[in-house]
C-alpha cells in the first residue's frame, strides 16, 4: 500500500528556514511525480513545486521562485522541500502527493495519493 510521509513543519519566524520531508513507500514504477501542496484557511490548495522521479522535471509556484528548493534522494525514497526566506503568506497546512507518470504539474486534480499534512506557520 502506498504511503506518503510529510514532517518537517513547524513554527518559524518571517525570513527563517524550514526543510520538509516526503518519505515514499509502497509504489512500486519508476516513473511518477512528487509534488507539494498547500492550503491555508479559507483557500484553495494550491502546487508549491514538483519533481519527477529522474529529477529531470522540476516547477515551482511563481511566488516561491528564488526561496523555496525540490530535491530528491531516490536512496531514501524522500523528497525534500527547502524553504527560506519565509514569508507570513507562506502559512498553510502543505501535503505532498504523487501521481504515476513523468509529466510534472502543479495542479492537484492530477495527484492520485495524499500525505496527511504538516502545519507551517510563519509568524513574529
Amino acid at each position: 500500500q502506498l504511503q506518503l510521509v510529510e514532517s518537517g513543519g513547524g513554527l518559524v519566524q518571517p525570513g527563517g528556514s524550514l526543510r520538509l520531508s516526503c518519505a515514499a513507500s509502497g509504489f512500486t514504477s519508476d516513473y511518477y511525480t512528487i509534488g507539494w501542496f498547500r492550503q491555508a484557511p479559507g483557500k484553495e490548495r494550491e502546487g508549491v513545486s514538483c519533481i519527477n522521479s529522474s529529477g529531470g522535471s522540476i516547477k515551482y509556484l511563481e511566488s516561491v521562485k528564488g526561496r523555496f528548493t525540490i530535491s530528491r534522494d531516490n536512496a531514501k525514497n524522500t523528497v525534500y522541500l527547502q524553504m527560506n526566506s519565509l514569508k507570513p503568506e507562506d502559512t498553510a497546512v502543505y501535503y505532498c502527493a504523487l501521481r504515476a507518470g513523468f509529466t510534472s504539474s502543479l495542479w492537484h486534480g492530477q495527484y492520485t495519493y495524499w500525505g496527511q499534512g504538516t502545519q507551517v506557520t510563519v509568524s513574529s
